[in-house]
């Protein structure tokens, strides 16, 4: 009899990925994110689901491995081109935290231009007439301008809540450069200048490392605003400190960061014009089943022989000898 095959999780599943999983393999879960547990239980396992950042070796050894999950959708969490150099397939799942990541935005974008948390803090604090004050600093979506960097689902995404929903003109600027309906083409120079929001949306690569620098941030209008939940290192942290020290613009929110955990010594911690959260842009309770089940079909796909539903290097098969 076959030994019963060994998926690591790096991190927990929703109960209903692994009820999916359970009868059919041995699930692990890492106690921590180290490189080194990371890289021991890679070794072991006939499948891996990634939610953590896998160190560039985590490959070397694990010659058990049938296949990778990213649970999500960001590969950078994923040294794929090593993956496929060894021949192990690579999957993960677009769509599936669209939407959470879409009304993060929302909310972000809420939190910076009607803070209600902040009023209610005053009203119970400082009484009525302190917190109705601060309805006379706010302002609305409607009618404002949105650019969008990257136009991949989540971009999409946005770009039609901000049509749809509140009546927002929206620019976008994308790789590709393809059109998507109601969204204006436009430079990068343009989107900064033009947007009363822009909103990072774009993956993490070589490309885009460093994107958003110090020129494009002094293009935006003073009371425009910058969201970024795709990838820290896109943004260039130093300009943005600038920016927002000088009140060179009125804020921004961010939800990831050059490293994580962001430790609390970090200056950014000082900006009160700074919206900060702890890389959840993607993750809510309905997002997570989404992604665990997903993650947990792919695995089944791949213990199977199969090819998984969304291989990300399809040139992962070592030539015949």
């Amino acid at each position: 009899m076959a030994p019963e095959p060994i998926v690591y999780a790096t991190n927990a599943l929703h109960p209903d990925g692994t009820a999916l999983l359970a009868p059919h393999a041995r699930i692990v879960v890492g106690a921590d994110t180290s490189d080194e547990t990371l890289r021991r239980h890679t070794r072991e396992a006939d499948a891996v689901i990634v939610r953590a950042k896998l160190p560039d070796d985590v490959f070397a050894g694990a010659t058990r491995l049938k296949g990778v999950v990213r649970h999500g959708v960001g590969l950078d969490f994923i040294p794929v081109a090593a993956a496929t150099a060894l021949g192990i397939p690579v999957a993960n799942l677009p769509g599936s935290n669209t939407q959470a990541v879409a009304e993060y935005v929302f909310s972000a974008l809420f939190h910076l231009r009607r803070p209600l948390g902040r009023m209610d803090a005053r009203l119970r604090a400082g009484g009525w007439n302190k917190a109705r004050g601060l309805a006379d600093t706010t302002s609305e979506l409607g009618g404002t301008t949105l650019g969008i960097i990257g136009l991949g689902s989540i971009g999409k995404r946005i770009a039609t809540i901000a049509q749809g929903g509140f009546g927002m003109r929206v620019l976008g600027a994308s790789r590709s450069g393809a059109a998507v309906e109601g969204v204006e083409g436009v430079s990068l120079e343009r989107l900064f200048a033009e947007s009363d929001a822009v909103v990072v949306a774009c993956p993490l690569t070589a490309q885009t490392k460093g994107l958003v620098s110090a020129d494009l941030l002094a293009r935006m209008k003073p009371h425009a605003v910058l969201v970024n939940p795709a990838r820290g290192p896109i943004v260039d942290t130093a300009a943005l400190l600038v920016a927002l020290r000088e009140h060179r613009i009125a804020g921004a929110a961010t939800d990831v960061y050059d490293v994580h955990p962001v430790d609390g010594d970090d200056p950014l911690f000082g900006l009160d014009t700074l919206l900060m959260t702890p890389h959840v842009a993607g993750i809510t309770s309905t997002s997570m089943r989404a992604m665990s089940i997903g993650a947990a079909e792919e695995v089944l796909r791949m213990l199977r022989g199969e090819a998984p539903k969304n291989l990300v290097n399809p040139d992962y098969r070592k030539p015949a000898a």
